[in-house]
């Protein structure tokens, strides 16, 4: 397990030199609000409407924007200062604030249960959870399915311990699961719906009745101290595009389908599987989240136990 959290931190480090690099340009600039997106999601909503720029530039702001393919690096880059805002599942921010990350939860979005699934083959001989002792599970490491899996694991009996986790992007994975190289893949939308789309793969599990998939949002902690206005103001901007969405899902399919490269249809069945309303902070939802940090820290996954409280938005600020 220690070389495990030592191979653990040496990619973080690997990965913040990467970020570091790429985003270094957006360093030495004032008045700029720097947000890191995911190719999915509200904030790359929010970005192709377009309607943040003007709110922020009649308070003397810049919106920059950086893309990144997971949450792990998003928050590697608030890490080191590259961005200000942007938005992950639950378990980046996990291991983010056990490796000191000046973090901030600012909002988050309901629980969508059914937005992440462990996947199987169409013809594989895995029924259930149960069955992928001694089998090898595709999932991208910190992601928010790796604390889909240790629970469906622990919920069906399995010790973590019994499977063997294979640590790539979904890109890499969707190869590995339709060559054979894996048995499952655990993956969140839109993939997961991509994948049961061109694949006709199967769940064994998706998150309901094991865990919550809240996706939340997060400011760093001296953007929030110096900026508290303009992260409100992003917020309320991700609040009506979230009402656009939820009332106009086809619409919204139509619009993230070509930078997805994912065809309408199969972005509108992952659009419905996501929760809209984005929240304040609240203490059930700490709770929740608090829950996730001991499971980690009780696994080994991060190297000490960490208080959600400590790096959360108290209501009213």
């Amino acid at each position: 397990m220690k070389r495990i959290v030592r191979r653990v931190i040496a990619a973080i480090v690997l990965s913040i030199g990467i970020v570091a690099a790429a985003v270094g340009t957006s360093y030495g600039q004032d008045k700029v609000v720097r947000i890191g997106y995911q190719k999915y999601g509200k904030l790359v909503l929010l970005k192709s409407k377009g309607t943040l720029e003007p709110k922020l530039a009649a308070d003397g702001y810049k919106v920059v924007w950086t893309e990144f393919p997971s949450g792990p690096p998003l928050l590697e880059a608030l890490n080191v200062g590259a961005i200000d805002f942007g938005n992950t599942g639950e378990a980046p921010p996990i291991f983010a604030q056990a490796a000191g990350a000046p973090i901030q939860y600012v909002a988050y979005e309901p629980p969508a249960p059914k937005g992440e699934a462990i996947l199987v083959p169409k013809e594989s001989p895995l029924k259930s959870v149960a069955d992928l002792k001694g089998k090898k599970v595709a999932l991208n490491k910190g992601s928010n399915v790796h604390y889909l899996l240790v629970k469906a694991l622990e919920k069906a009996g399995v010790k973590y311990s019994e499977i063997e986790t294979v640590f790539l992007a979904p890109a890499d994975a969707r190869a590995a699961f339709e060559r054979g190289a894996v048995d499952a893949w655990v993956i969140w939308d839109p993939f997961q719906a991509a994948a049961e789309a061109a694949t006709g793969a199967r769940t064994l599990a998706d998150g309901s009745g094991i865990v919550a998939n809240y996706q939340f949002y997060f400011a760093s902690k001296k953007f929030l101290e110096a900026n508290p206005k303009i992260v409100d103001a992003v917020l309320a901007e991700l609040s009506a595009v979230d009402d656009w969405a939820k009332g106009d899902i086809r619409a919204v399919a139509e619009q993230l389908a070509p930078s997805i490269g994912l065809p309408v249809p199969v972005v509108e069945v992952a659009l419905k599987r996501q929760s809209y309303g984005i929240k304040p902070i609240t203490d059930a939802v700490i709770a929740d989240q608090q829950q996730v940090a001991d499971a980690f820290f009780a696994l080994g996954l991060i190297p000490k136990s960490i208080k959600i409280s400590d790096v959360a938005r108290k209501p009213g600020t």
